[in-house]
């Protein structure tokens, strides 16, 4: 009960943007309980603390959030369904109810890698005191292969749009982690976004903390076949002295 970090699976939907030094919170109550392999997980949020500072003037935002998640942990695979129903106070426009699931699975293949697996579908449509009626999809598929200090990711990510009325939207997500770094797609166009990415990894096992990454996306719109472009990200990390 108070303010604190809400962290959902991959941080797609909720999240608490990490990477910067003034982490999102939310002033909430939450409870967990796991019942053999089922977890329950079930927020009421009526603030969201925003990265940007007390002095923005979008340092917060006040309404009702309801986050709920449950899921099966079966050995290697994961399977989650979540409801998300977000009514902002002044943010009206990003009032939403989120209906979906996500599947994780990890496989270890001897002598080979490791294959990861993650597949994803949402609903999205308007609620509480948005004025705009809409429904959208989100799609989710991705594969990464772990080999020899490579791991090799491809996948397509679809936020889907009304026709061109309104667009699936994440607010609270972790969003700088998807649709690239270059941050252009932190508010999904009307026209929605299809984002298809690809990357390879390097890590050194005796270089504890060292990462090299390379990803290629290609954004489209989901209606009406706008070409966004195209963006390449990299990043070398490494650690300096013991943690």
């Amino acid at each position: 009960l108070g303010r604190q970090r809400i962290v959902l699976d991959n941080a797609r939907f909720v999240g608490n943007v990490d990477w910067r030094q003034n982490e999102q919170t939310f002033d909430a109550v939450r409870g967990q309980a796991r019942f053999g392999p089922v977890a329950i997980d079930g927020s009421y949020a009526m603030s969201q603390r925003t990265v940007f500072g007390s002095d923005s003037p979008n340092a917060h935002y006040d309404g009702d959030f309801v986050l709920l998640n449950a899921g099966f942990d079966l050995a290697a695979v994961d399977a989650k369904a979540f409801a998300y129903l977000l009514d902002y106070d002044e943010r009206v426009g990003f009032s939403s109810q989120t209906y979906g699931v996500l599947v994780t699975a990890a496989i270890d293949w001897p002598r080979l890698g490791k294959l990861d697996l993650l597949a994803s579908h949402a609903v999205q449509s308007d609620y509480g005191t948005n004025p705009v009626a809409y429904q959208a999809e989100y799609w989710n598929a991705q594969l990464s292969l772990g080999l020899a200090g490579f791991t090799v990711t491809a996948g397509y990510e679809e936020l889907g749009s009304d026709r061109g009325r309104a667009a699936f939207q994440t607010p609270l997500a972790t969003l700088h982690a998807f649709n690239g770094w270059a941050d252009l797609f932190l508010t999904t166009p009307a026209n929605g976004l299809r984002d298809r990415y690809a990357g390879i990894a390097r890590s050194l096992p005796f270089l504890p903390g060292f990462k090299a990454e390379l990803i290629y996306h290609e954004f489209d719109s989901d209606v009406g076949g706008i070409d966004y472009g195209r963006e390449w990200d990299a990043a070398l990390a490494f650690r300096l002295g013991a943690v």
